[in-house]
C-alpha cells in the first residue's frame, strides 16, 4: 500500500495539532482502501454486520457533511445515501453503489470541511439538535470517529488480503 500521510507534529498550537490528527486519520482510511477492487471494497466484515470499506467511506462522507456543513456552518442540506429512509443506508446499500461516486463524494465533503474549518475559530459554535457545539468539539469528535472506524478498516483490510499496518 502506498502511504503518503504526513505524521502529526509532536508540538504545535491547538488548531495545527487537531487539524493534522484529523488529516492523518482521513489519510489512514484512504491507505486502507488503496489498491482494492470494487468487489473487495464491498466485502462485508462478518454477519450480522453490514460493515465494509466502501460502507466506511460512504459513512465518513456523511459524517464530514453533517458535522462541518450542517452543524458548524448551518447549511440546510440533505443527508447522504438515502439515510432519511434508512439510517444505515451508507453501510446497507453498498452492493450496487458506485465506488467512484462514494470516493468522489467523500473527497468533496473533506474539501468542503477543510474550507469551513479554516474559516472558523475553534470557539465558533454550531447547532446540534438545539445544543451548542463548538468547532473544537467537532474536530475532536471527527478524530475519534475516524480513529474508531480506522480500527474497523484495519480488520477489514487484513481479512481481504492480509495487509496490516498503522
Amino acid at each position: 500500500m502506498t502511504d503518503n500521510r504526513v505524521p502529526p507534529p509532536f508540538a504545535g498550537d491547538e488548531r495545527t495539532v487537531l487539524g493534522n490528527w484529523l488529516e492523518w486519520h482521513r489519510g489512514t482510511l484512504a491507505v486502507k482502501c488503496a489498491g482494492l477492487t470494487d468487489e473487495q471494497l464491498r466485502l462485508r466484515s462478518a454477519e450480522p454486520s453490514a460493515m465494509s470499506l466502501l460502507g466506511l467511506v460512504r459513512h465518513l462522507a456523511h459524517v464530514e457533511r453533517v458535522w462541518f456543513r450542517r452543524v458548524l456552518n448551518g447549511e440546510d442540506i440533505p443527508r447522504l445515501w438515502n439515510k432519511d429512509v434508512d439510517n444505515d443506508a451508507d453501510f446497507n446499500d453498498v452492493d450496487h453503489a458506485s465506488v467512484e461516486e462514494a470516493f468522489a463524494t467523500w473527497q468533496d465533503e473533506i474539501e468542503r470541511a477543510r474550507a469551513i474549518s479554516a474559516a472558523k475559530p475553534l470557539d465558533a459554535v454550531g447547532d446540534r439538535n438545539g445544543q451548542d457545539c463548538t468547532h473544537r468539539w467537532i474536530l475532536v469528535h471527527m478524530i475519534e470517529e475516524y480513529a474508531r472506524h480506522n480500527g474497523h478498516a484495519d480488520l477489514l483490510r487484513e481479512r481481504i488480503d492480509g495487509a496490516t499496518g498503522e
